[in-house]
């Protein structure tokens, strides 16, 4: 579109404004900065705060989502869901906030930071035991945990992963295979508590520890850990809220990324990573 056609220009204006048209497709946009600038392609950003433990799928989603949507720019910022609950309840802008557990979720909804009804369950996640590749502390089952001298790493009680964690552990210790003083034996051997779940991660794959518990989607992205599985009668099924935030400034295109994560396309590149399908709160 040029300057020698400005009534064209005027035309379409009325043309959308008749009809009401607010889409994400075509942002609104004041004729005056059409005119000074002439062809230039507009870039609509969408700010997306979630859990460490979605980073692999959520970048992948992200391009995913930038490539059906010309011109549109997904910026993340992972992180512990506490953190981000902290960030966004000191005036952090981003238009979407994707949550480990619903505890943080529903804290931003007491407080009216959240467009309540955006509020969805879209994922699930369980937790795995990993250990460093070589497994030097010769670990072989959940009950070596427990054994004198084994470094554990964990998320912190105040993440997600950390309180899941820790509640596996409690339910192991009310089975008589594992006695009632496994949690205890296990927790004395925790050399440090990670702000986010990744950390946890990292420091088993540099062999700063002998073991972590961390999420099924973490162990899967990173394939050169061992594994040791957690019986699903003391597995924690993590149910994952996404919502779009009070303070967006496209809540239009954040529907929109919401609504493609839980599309086939979406749930698929979630089942990749380790993700399970959706479930009801």
């Amino acid at each position: 579109m040029t300057r020698s056609i400005p009534s064209l220009i005027i035309v379409l204006s009325i043309a959308l404004s008749a009809c009401g048209f607010t889409g994400v497709g075509l942002p609104s946009k004041s004729l005056s900065s059409i005119s000074e600038n002439p062809g230039a392609a507009q870039t609509r950003e969408l700010t997306v705060f979630a859990a460490a433990s979605l980073t692999d799928a959520f970048e992948e989603i992200g391009n995913a989502f930038e490539a059906a949507n010309p011109g549109v720019k997904v910026n993340f910022n992972f992180a512990g869901s506490q953190i981000l609950r902290t960030q966004l309840e000191q005036g952090a802008a981003a238009d979407i906030y994707a949550s480990a557990d619903h505890k943080n979720m529903d804290a931003l909804i007491e407080e009216n930071l959240v467009i309540a009804n955006s509020y969805q369950d879209y994922t699930s996640n369980g937790l795995v035991v990993v250990l460093p590749p070589g497994n030097p502390a010769k670990l072989e089952s959940l009950k070596d945990l427990a054994n004198p001298d084994i470094k554990l790493v964990l998320a912190d009680e105040s993440v997600p992963a950390g309180k899941y964690a820790r509640q596996i552990l409690f339910n192991m210790s009310q089975n008589p295979e594992y006695g009632k003083d496994f949690e205890t034996d296990v927790l004395a051997n925790v050399v440090s508590n990670e702000t986010d779940i990744r950390q946890v991660v990292t420091k088993v794959e540099l062999g700063e520890a002998d073991a972590g518990i961390v999420y099924v989607s973490d162990a899967v992205a990173a394939p050169e850990l061992i594994t040791i599985p957690i019986p699903v009668q003391f597995n924690i099924i993590a149910k994952y809220p996404i919502a779009i935030l009070a303070n967006s400034s496209n809540p239009g295109l954040a529907g929109s990324f919401i609504a493609y994560l839980i599309s086939p396309a979406g749930q698929a590149i979630l089942d990749k990573w380790g993700f399970n399908p959706i479930i009801p709160k």
